[in-house]
């Protein structure tokens, strides 16, 4: 995947950390509550980023390859 954007990205470490936060957190939330969990989070994530189409764009790349 390539970059979306020019704002500074996370290293290596960075995303594996990111990564195993967000593991760590779907099994806290369970599996009834999952997708509640990821839909909250993308639209604070989204309310972070302030971009509207740069979150669409994320969602695009996130749909390639599933």
């Amino acid at each position: 995947m390539t970059p979306l954007s020019h704002s500074p990205t996370l290293s290596i470490g960075g995303l594996e950390t990111v990564y195993d936060a967000l593991a760590t957190a779907i099994d806290q939330a369970g599996a009834d509550k999952a997708q509640l969990f990821l839909v909250k989070l993308a639209l604070l994530n989204a309310n972070a980023l302030a971009d509207e189409t740069l979150f669409q764009q994320h969602i695009t790349a996130a749909l390639q390859d599933l």
